[in-house]
């Protein structure tokens, strides 16, 4: 098949949306997805497929036994919450300074953090002013929508 061909179908699947796409030639074929093999699309959302989320989903409900966490409990007024799911990045590369770290004061509009969310590096921005009490999410580790991230004050 020829690679302008190929180009073509690529551009095709970005233009519309189309999750997968599959065309045969005679006895050649090709197969081009938007997702990894082990994704799979429901309602236009890539997820993970449930046999390899649900062990995943098990250590995280066991917590370790031992006195409540020093930090504070966030509340509506005082946390900046998760935008979307993903992992949770406190620097801009592996090994770099942290955006912010506890007793900085931020401003509206500077970036605290990054979630990687479907290969995406997205730059999350305070929406509040204060000064950082608290960093709730651990670097590397995957983030709910709407988990309290930081607390401010």
């Amino acid at each position: 098949m020829d690679i302008r061909k190929v180009k073509k179908l690529i551009e095709l699947l970005e233009e519309s949306g189309i999750a997968e796409i599959e065309i045969s030639e005679g006895e050649e074929s090709v197969r081009i997805s938007r997702y990894p093999q082990g994704m799979t699309v429901s309602h236009g959302v890539p997820m993970q497929a449930v046999a390899t989320s649900a062990p995943s989903a098990a250590p995280r409900a066991e917590a370790p036994a031992g006195p409540p966490p020093a930090n504070p409990a966030p509340t509506a007024d005082k946390s900046i919450t998760a935008p979307m799911v993903g992992t949770f990045y406190a620097s801009p590369a592996p090994g770099a300074k942290p955006f912010v770290q506890v007793g900085d004061e931020i401003k509206v509009g500077q970036v605290l953090c990054i979630i990687e969310a479907m290969k995406m590096m997205n730059q999350i921005e305070s929406e509040k002013e204060g000064r950082v009490v608290s960093v709730l999410a651990r670097n590397g580790e995957p983030v709910e929508f709407g988990q309290p991230l930081f607390v401010i004050e």
